[in-house]
């Protein structure tokens, strides 16, 4: 078996920040709309990983597609690149902020509701971080992107 040149922790950070730049876009705007409507908690969170979804995958659509590619092509390469990414930033943030007292009921002008996200996405990025790395090593997730850039 070929032994695979380890991948730096730079690049693994940077595939995060990526990812990690669409679900804050997709989270905070998905707490945001739920908070200011004054939804229950899960319809507000499940409209935030919605939107931490779609501005994720989004933001890769639109970089291959710059690249050339054409859409169908690009969303496969986004759901390729993004998704174990995603769901493991979500499962994380989502549980750091279901966890912090009082997180899930206060509101946009509440300081507890920043600090927690803030505090959501650093977690967030420290567990996501290394799985990135694993599978750029792999030739998987955002390895498949890196092809366009």
């Amino acid at each position: 078996m070929q032994q695979r040149a380890p991948v730096p922790w730079g690049t693994a950070a940077r595939a995060t920040l990526h990812c990690l730049t669409g679900c804050a876009i997709g989270e905070v705007s998905g707490m945001a709309i739920g908070t200011a409507l004054r939804w229950h908690n899960v319809p507000t969170m499940a409209t935030a990983i919605g939107l931490a979804f779609v501005f994720g995958y989004s933001l890769t659509v639109y970089a291959v597609l710059r690249a050339g590619l054409g859409m169908r092509a690009a969303v496969k390469v986004a759901l390729a690149a993004d998704t174990v990414s995603i769901v493991v930033m979500e499962v994380t943030d989502n549980a750091v902020v279901a966890l912090v007292p009082g997180a899930l009921d206060a509101h946009l002008a509440d300081i507890l509701f920043w600090s927690s996200l803030a505090l959501s996405f650093l977690v967030a990025f420290l567990i996501t971080t290394p799985v990135n790395r694993w599978m750029i090593g792999r030739g998987k997730g955002h390895a498949v992107v890196h092809a366009y850039h």
